[in-house]
């Protein structure tokens, strides 16, 4: 994979357990640049999977050194922060819902001060790019040397096709003000069903934006979180090709 083309970013968007963990590890670890996996999950809903927590930190870090593949994982407080870098995760991302709270940036900011930490920030789920840059700008001030965007679309009552509204017009302000930034493309939160994937990928990537974040699974249909969005390893790897070769 020509690595400087298009970041890939591919993992399940929860697992339930290390066997079901290990299983998409090692079935997709050579296509990717980065595996993604949630441990906490934000959830709506108080009766929703919460994540498996803590102790999946644990399988991720085994796994992230076996295969060295560096992981990513979101985080939504100081004591998330402190878990995942006491167990070596290499990259932390701030959800939508936590972009859009200065409270809660600030303390994951006053928390991630000092670290080699990479940082990946979400855009928030109502469509103002000026809570975005204000998240950004927060974790500017701290001096991490890595940071990379991630548009994940944007909550709307008039979008009828997606999940979430992608809004690419944003993306251009985006990309003038941070110019030096990456900014990555989840197809799969803009898509809400896999079907839609593909052609929010395609148009990613002919807006020049660097990645995909893919939420990939070996077997959707059982997923406890968001199993209509996510592919298995198999379609990933079809995408991957059809990426590499321009044929999306």
């Amino acid at each position: 994979m020509n690595k400087k083309f298009c970041t890939i970013i591919a993992g399940p968007c929860s697992i339930s357990s290390k066997k079901e963990l290990t299983n998409i590890f090692k079935t997709i670890y050579k296509d990717i640049n980065y595996f993604r996996c949630g441990i906490w999950k934000a959830r709506t809903k108080i009766d929703s999977f919460q994540g498996i927590g803590d102790k999946g930190l644990i399988w991720l870090r085994e796994l992230q050194q076996k295969y060295n593949v560096p992981v990513a994982i979101e985080v939504g407080t100081p004591s998330h922060v402190e878990k995942a870098i006491k167990n070596n995760i290499k990259v932390l991302w701030i959800g939508a819902r936590t972009t859009v709270n200065p409270f809660y940036v600030q303390e994951l900011c006053n928390c991630l001060k000092g670290t080699n930490t990479e940082v990946w920030i979400k855009n928030p789920i109502y469509p103002d790019v000026n809570v975005w840059f204000s998240a950004i700008e927060r974790f500017k001030s701290i001096k991490l040397k890595k940071i990379k965007l991630i548009h994940r679309g944007f909550f709307s009552l008039n979008e009828k096709k997606y999940r979430n509204a992608p809004m690419w017009e944003l993306l251009k302000e985006t990309k003038q003000k941070f110019p030096e930034l990456d900014l990555i493309c989840d197809p799969s939160h803009i898509a809400g069903n896999k079907k839609y994937i593909a052609e929010i990928s395609k148009k990613a990537i002919s807006m020049n934006l660097n990645g995909l974040m893919i939420e990939t699974h070996n077997y959707p249909k059982k997923a406890l979180s968001d199993a209509n969005q996510q592919i298995n390893s198999k379609e990933l790897k079809e995408l991957i090709k059809t990426i590499k070769l321009n044929k999306l």
